[in-house]
C-alpha cells in the first residue's frame, strides 16, 4: 500500500532549496596549482600534477561529488608570484573552478591568495609553507602544508643535535620560503649558541662556483640548504666537487632529494645527506596513504612517493567532500564545511580547529594558526647507503620517528 501525504508551501519550498543546493552544473571543476616549467620546481610539480589527477580519478570512481564528475584543471604557476597570481584568476574568471588545490612555492601562495580571496573562492594549500598564508586570517584560505616556523625549526634543532657544530653556512632562495626559512634557521641556530652565515641566491640558480668558494672559505661544521626544485641538486654536487659536500661534512640538502631517482641522477656524491621529509616513513601509511603510494608508485615508475604528492593529492580530496558535506558548490557553504571537516588523508586525519568559529588567539596562538592543519609529522631522514630510496632510508630525528642513528662524517 502506497501512502501519500499533502506537503504544506513551507515544505515544499525547502525542498526545492534543498534541490537547488544540491544541483551543480558537471562536471565540478577545481583548480590545482603545480610548477610544471623553469625556474619553478618541476620535478616537485610533476609529482604533484599526477597526485592531483589521481585524485580526479578516485573520487570520480567512488561516485563523485553532488552526483556530478569532477574536473581537477591544472595549471602552471612557473614557481613565479606574478604567474600564480595569473593563473588564479584564469582558474576563477575563464574555467570555472569553485575551489582550488595545490600549490607548491610559496611566493605563488602568497601571491595567488589574495586573488582567491578577492574573488571569494576557496583554497587548499598544498606544499607553502610561509606563516603569512593563513597568518592573513583570510576567510577562504586553507593549508595542510607546515608553517614554515615549524619546518625550519625541525631543521635547526635537529643542528643542534650534531657533535662538533659552531659555525652553520645557510644557503637560501630569495623567495617568500627561503628568506623567513633562513632567518628562522639562524634566529634558531644562535638560540644553541652556534654561529651561521647566510648566502642568498634567486630562485633557479644553476651554477654556484662563487658561492661555492666563498662558502668555503667560512670553513663551516655544517652546511644547510633551503633552496627549492633542481637548484638544490646543482649546488649539493658542486659543493661535493669541492670537497663540502654531504661526504665531507654533515650536509642537509633540498627536500626535493625525496625524489630520490632524481637526486641520485643529479648527485651521485649525495651519500650522507640530510633530507627534511613531511609526513610518517610508508611503514604507518594509513589505509588510504598505502593505496594512494602504490598507484602513485606503478604511475610514476618510482619506488617512493614524495610529501607533497600527499599533500596534493590530500588538498583536492579534502575540497570534494567539503562540497559533498556542504551539498553545494556556493563559496561560503564550501569554507563552512572545510571548518568543520574530519578528512581521513593520505597524510592522516586532516581538520582545521581554527577559523571563523573559533580564533587562534582563544587557546593562546598566533594568528598563522588559522586555518593551518595542525598535525603534520616532521622528520630528518638520512641516506646512509648510496642509491637509496627515500623511503627506506633512516629516519634521524625526532626521536619519536627515529629508526637509525645519524651518520656524522666529521666526527
Amino acid at each position: 500500500m502506497t501512502t501519500f501525504r499533502l506537503l504544506t508551501a513551507t515544505a515544499v519550498g525547502a525542498l526545492v532549496t534543498a534541490g537547488a543546493a544540491m544541483a551543480a552544473d558537471c562536471p565540478i571543476k577545481i583548480g590545482g596549482i603545480a610548477p610544471l616549467s623553469a625556474p619553478g620546481t618541476v620535478v616537485g610539480g610533476e609529482a604533484m600534477r599526477e597526485a592531483m589527477l589521481i585524485a580526479e580519478e578516485d573520487i570520480n570512481a567512488a561516485g563523485g561529488v553532488l552526483g556530478c564528475d569532477i574536473e581537477v584543471v591544472i595549471g602552471d604557476s612557473e614557481g613565479l608570484p606574478e604567474k600564480g597570481a595569473a593563473l588564479m584568476e584564469k582558474f576563477i574568471s575563464q574555467d570555472g573552478v569553485v575551489a582550488v588545490g595545490g600549490g607548491y612555492h610559496s611566493s605563488v601562495g602568497v601571491a595567488s591568495k589574495d586573488v582567491a580571496q578577492r574573488l571569494g573562492v576557496p583554497t587548499v594549500f598544498a606544499e607553502t609553507w610561509n606563516d603569512t598564508i593563513t597568518g592573513d586570517k583570510q576567510k577562504y584560505i586553507f593549508r595542510i602544508a607546515p608553517l614554515s616556523s615549524w619546518a625550519s625549526a625541525t631543521i635547526w634543532q635537529f643542528a643542534l643535535t650534531v657533535p662538533g657544530v659552531e659555525k652553520v653556512a645557510i644557503l637560501t632562495e630569495n623567495t617568500d620560503y627561503g628568506i623567513p626559512a633562513s632567518q628562522e634557521t639562524a634566529k634558531g641556530l644562535e638560540s644553541g649558541g652556534v654561529e651561521s652565515t647566510t648566502f642568498s641566491v634567486d630562485i633557479g640558480t644553476q651554477d654556484y662556483a662563487g658561492i661555492v668558494q666563498r662558502i668555503k672559505a667560512e670553513n663551516p661544521d655544517m652546511i644547510i640548504t633551503l633552496v627549492t626544485g633542481e637548484a638544490a641538486y646543482n649546488f649539493t654536487q658542486q659543493a661535493a666537487d669541492a670537497g663540502i659536500g654531504p661526504l665531507d661534512l654533515p650536509f642537509v640538502t633540498g627536500q626535493d632529494a625525496l625524489e630520490s631517482g632524481a637526486y641520485w641522477q643529479n648527485v651521485p656524491d649525495g651519500q650522507n645527506a640530510f633530507v627534511q621529509r613531511i609526513g610518517v616513513p610508508e611503514t604507518q601509511f594509513t589505509e588510504k596513504g598505502k593505496a594512494f603510494a602504490a598507484t602513485y608508485k606503478e604511475r610514476m615508475g618510482k619506488s617512493d612517493v614524495e610529501s607533497y604528492a600527499m599533500e596534493a593529492y590530500d588538498s583536492i580530496a579534502i575540497i570534494a567532500q567539503a562540497i559533498e558535506e556542504a551539498g553545494s558548490t556556493d563559496a561560503d557553504a564550501i569554507v563552512t564545511a572545510l571548518e568543520g571537516i574530519e578528512h581521513d588523508g593520505t597524510l592522516g586525519k586532516i581538520y582545521f580547529p581554527y577559523g571563523t568559529q573559533k580564533d587562534p588567539s582563544e587557546d593562546g596562538k598566533g594568528d598563522e594558526w588559522w586555518h593551518q592543519w595542525p598535525d603534520p609529522a616532521l622528520t630528518m631522514i638520512q641516506y646512509q647507503e648510496e642509491g637509496q630510496d627515500s623511503t627506506s632510508a633512516a629516519i634521524v630525528y625526532p626521536d619519536a620517528y627515529k629508526t637509525a642513528e645519524p651518520v656524522f662524517v666529521n666526527e
